[in-house]
Parts: C-alpha cells; sequence; structure tokens
C-alpha cells in the first residue's frame, strides 16, 4: 500500500499541522513516510500545501506531483489540486469554505463541512483535525485508533490540555463520512 496525498488551504488552517500528525500516526504504525511542506512568506493567509506519502515499503522520492488524494481546505486551492489529483482520485473538499465544484468528472469527489464541524466543536481552527479524521477513513492510509496516545506523544506537555479536542474533532470528521 502507498497513499500519495496533498493537503491544501491557506496560512492559518493547520495545513503544515495536519501533514506532520499525518505522517506521525502512520510512522507510529510502522509505515514509511515523507512529509515535504510548502507555505508563503505570509504570516496568515498565505499559500500552505503538504505532500506526505504513507507507505509499507520505501518510498523513492518524497515529492507528490501526481495524488491519490488531496484535500482542498479553501476555494484558492482548488484549480491546482483538481491538476494535479490522478484520474480516478479522491478530492475531499471542505464544503463549509469551498462553494466551487471541481469541473474534472473522472474523480471521485467528497464533500464535508469541516469547518462548520469544528465550529459546533467549539472551534474553527481544529478544521484540519476534522479532515485528518476524515481523510482517514477515506483513504486508508491510516487508522485512527489510538489517537490520542499518538497526539500525546507528538504534542509537548504544555499543548496536552488541547489533546481532548483534536481527538474529538479527528473521530468527527472519521464518523461524518
Amino acid at each position: 500500500m502507498t497513499e500519495k496525498s496533498f493537503f491544501a488551504g491557506f496560512g492559518g488552517q493547520g495545513i503544515i499541522s495536519l501533514g506532520q500528525i499525518w505522517v506521525y500516526c502512520a510512522m507510529k504504525e510502522g509505515k514509511n513516510v515523507s512529509f515535504f511542506p510548502f507555505y508563503g512568506a505570509e504570516k496568515r493567509g498565505g499559500i500552505a500545501r503538504a505532500g506526505v506519502i504513507v507507505s509499507d515499503r520505501e518510498i523513492a522520492s518524497p515529492l507528490v506531483t501526481r495524488p491519490d488524494s488531496v484535500l482542498v481546505m479553501n476555494g484558492d486551492s482548488l484549480p491546482l489540486c483538481e491538476e494535479s489529483l490522478k484520474p480516478g482520485g479522491l478530492m475531499l473538499i471542505n464544503s463549509s469554505l469551498v462553494k466551487e465544484d471541481p469541473r474534472r468528472k473522472d474523480i471521485k469527489v467528497v464533500k464535508l463541512e469541516a469547518t462548520g464541524l469544528a465550529e459546533k466543536l467549539g472551534n474553527i481552527r481544529i478544521a484540519n483535525m476534522v479532515a485528518l479524521g476524515a481523510m482517514a477513513k477515506l483513504t486508508g492510509a491510516l487508522s485512527v485508533n489510538g489517537i490520542q496516545g499518538i497526539l500525546e506523544h507528538f504534542f509537548s506537555p504544555d499543548k496536552h490540555k488541547f489533546i481532548p479536542l483534536n481527538v474529538q474533532a479527528i473521530e468527527s470528521g472519521y464518523k461524518a463520512l
């Protein structure tokens, strides 16, 4: 199994953190991983992207040029994600912020109100974790079982107070589909 994914949004949506947590979870499952972030110079609101690979085999290149799956967290990311996604690939769209539909008909499109679900949980900043749960379910690239323990190792102790909300967000995204 090899899953090449591309996450895209704007700065402040937690795209880079999502990619880091994604590969950390897969590493804890004993899989090979690659993480390649890209972000603009702006502090918030600029481009944020992450290419991630999760595989049972060795990974030859960290670049994700033709992803199996993409996550589109904002409208400006839709054209890039649509263009790069392989035929038959999966596109998860944050329908809370992306109102346009992709033009391609040769891909599987799933819409999830990630920001809306995060808002219902009390913090729109966890929309990335809602998306993580949904992507985990849709791709099968990683399991969310035992996610609390994984996050306890990922986050520094001063951030542990945020773990229950993050777990709730991941489970919410997983169950929403």
